[in-house]
This record gives structure tokens, C-alpha cells and sequence, in this order.
């Protein structure tokens, strides 16, 4: 069985979040932090997990990253933030 993770970075240095799903968060982290050459999580780095959710399905995994960038979503972000 599949498992697949929404999770949210925050670069602390400046003050950025990112949020993304996939089925390998430790392999997705390394590339944030280490292997990309090219995107908007390069220019951010150094990235923190502050938060995951896992899901049995790729498209519970992507409704859930798709509220979480909406309006309502974002207040939540923010909120784990000011709480980090």
C-alpha cells in the first residue's frame, strides 16, 4: 500500500514556507535541501519540516496540498509558523 505525505517548509533565514506532497518525504527533503539546481526552494535554503500529514491516496495527498494553498490554508500556515 501506498503512503503518500503533504508536508510544509519553512526557511527560517528567510521567512519562506513551501508546501508540497509526495510518497518519499526523506528523498523530497534532501532534494529541497541538497540536489535541486533550478526552482523556488533553491533560493530559500536551508529548509525545516514543521509539519506532515500522511494519506492513503495520491488524491486525498493532493486536495489536502491544494487547500492548504488557498486563503484559508495559508491562515494556517501562518499559524504554525508564529507557533514554530
Amino acid at each position: 500500500m501506498d503512503e503518500f505525505v503533504v508536508y510544509i517548509l519553512y526557511s527560517e533565514k528567510f521567512e519562506k514556507n513551501y508546501t508540497g506532497f509526495t510518497s518519499n518525504l526523506i528523498e523530497r527533503f534532501k532534494s529541497h535541501n541538497l540536489l535541486e539546481t533550478k526552482g523556488y526552494t533553491l533560493k530559500f535554503r536551508p529548509w525545516k519540516v514543521i509539519h506532515v500529514e500522511f494519506f492513503n491516496s495520491k488524491s486525498t495527498a493532493m486536495k489536502r496540498e491544494k487547500y492548504l494553498k488557498s486563503g484559508i490554508g495559508r491562515e494556517f500556515i501562518q499559524n504554525l509558523i508564529q507557533n514554530f
